[in-house]
């Protein structure tokens, strides 16, 4: 066998570059001896000095260890924990500078991948930027050198455990208590083999604690006490994903869709959007984008617990739901039962769909679709092929969206009216959108 190449060690001077732009992930972009290099913590129009982290044939990769000439769109990070912690990418730069990043990702991918250009750029769909998340899943590991149990997010660019007391960003109701969370999981019997809590707040806050073992009867008395102090619902999780374990009663998690008196009931595992707020804010635009009218035949695409099939049914739209797992296509019937609707709820695979399937056979005057990051090309043909008027695309990745834009436009026989960025993660450079398309 061959000998493995020895990596060479990287350089131990500093670096002084200008910041050019700015990278999908929300690194910083220079370039040095014609070689693009990455670099953490830098924004566009600074000079900075960075050291080297990595280096490779096709770019280097560096983090900032001062900056020169400052960006007027540079703020000083809210949370001690930015640069360290890998939750985090933009609290350096303004709010409303993140907004107009997120924007240029969309506007360029539409543009690069799908070659369109929307005849109307959207105002973007913001909230609060602090305390707004109310799902996550929290990393745990008892690390004796670093003082117990860590409980947090992954550093940055590093499998290691972040050592963190908060969560700027999260639900404040958890996002305050980490250093409680981690106190509580040392004192357990159990404590090297929780490896994650996943965290869902509603009105109630619940936590899942995954265990890899089970925990003593002590254990057990500690994680309720916790819970009634913090006024938590616990669950454990020793097996599969849906086989969770209460520790005592739960309450139901609710949330309204649009802000409006009806609720979605879901579970501690079960997707919601992460951001509330904006949440709301974007169901309310897509229902005035897709414009339905009392009796308007709506398919809706993935459609989960009924985030949006709810909202539709209640402004009188007769909605045909299709999701692709069979759980949530009951729970998302319950809801609509709950609620006093009834919506035509139906399980099938989007990803590779049948052509001859029963909710194909009708009409739609409009469509309304939130694929996950892989989009929607699978199903394109066949909704195109139902003619209608209107779609509303929700997306969670640019590259998917531009491309399946890229079909509707230019196969499909839509043109692209409006699209917007949704601010679902502050600080983040992750860029949620959502795009009209009408008929020629």
């Amino acid at each position: 066998m061959g000998r493995r190449a020895r990596r060479k060690p990287l350089p131990a001077e500093e670096f002084v570059a200008d910041i050019v732009d700015l990278a999908h992930d929300g690194r910083g972009v220079a370039r040095r001896d014609g070689k693009v290099v990455f670099v953490h913590g830098a924004l566009p129009g600074e000079r900075v000095r960075y050291r080297l982290s990595k280096i490779t044939r096709a770019a280097d990769e560096g983090a900032v260890t001062s900056v020169e000439l400052a960006s007027p769109d540079r703020v000083e990070p809210a949370c001690a924990h930015f640069g360290m912690c890998g939750g985090c990418a933009l609290q350096h730069l303004a709010p409303a500078a993140q907004i107009a990043f997120k924007q240029k990702q969309l506007l360029d991918a539409l543009l690069r991948i799908g070659g369109v250009v929307p005849e109307l750029i959207a105002e973007p769909v913001t909230g609060d930027t602090w305390g707004y998340r109310r799902r996550a899943r929290l990393s745990a590991k008892q690390v004796p050198k670093k003082g117990g149990v860590l409980v947090g997010f992954r550093e940055r660019e590093s499998p290691l455990l972040a050592a963190i007391d908060s969560c700027a960003v999260l639900d404040p109701r958890i996002g305050t208590h980490l250093r409680d969370l981690a106190q509580l999981l040392d004192r357990l019997s159990i404590a090297a083999d929780v490896p994650q809590i996943e965290v869902a707040t509603a009105q109630p806050v619940a936590l899942v604690i995954r265990v890899l073992r089970a925990p003593s009867e002590a254990d057990r008395a500690a994680l309720a006490a916790f819970a009634a102090e913090q006024d938590f619902d616990l669950y454990l999780q020793a097996g599969a994903r849906d086989e969770l374990e209460a520790l005592g009663t739960p309450r139901a998690l609710r949330y309204s869709p649009d802000g409006t008196a009806g609720e979605i009931e879901f579970g501690p595992m079960d997707f919601v959007q992460i951001n509330a707020g904006v949440s709301q804010k974007m169901v309310r635009q897509a229902l005035d984008w897709l414009a339905p009218q009392a009796g308007s035949t709506v398919l809706e695409l993935f459609a989960g617990l009924g985030n949006f099939s709810l909202p539709l049914a209640a402004c009188g739209a007769r909605v045909t739901a299709i999701e692709g797992e069979a759980a949530l296509v009951e729970k998302g019937r319950a809801n609509l039962a709950r609620n006093g609707y009834e919506v035509n709820y139906l399980q099938a695979d989007l990803f590779a769909p049948d052509a001859q399937a029963s909710w194909l056979r009708s009409p739609f005057e409009l469509v309304l679709l939130d694929p996950p990051r892989t989009g929607a090309r699978e199903v394109l043909p066949l909704i195109a092929a139902k003619r209608p008027q209107r779609i509303v695309y929700i997306s969670c990745h640019p590259a998917t969206l531009a491309r399946d834009a890229g079909d509707l436009v230019a196969r499909y026989g839509y043109r692209l009216s409006r699209a917007g960025v949704l601010d679902m993660f502050p600080h983040t450079a992750h860029v949620e959108s959502m795009a009209l398309f009408e008929r020629r």
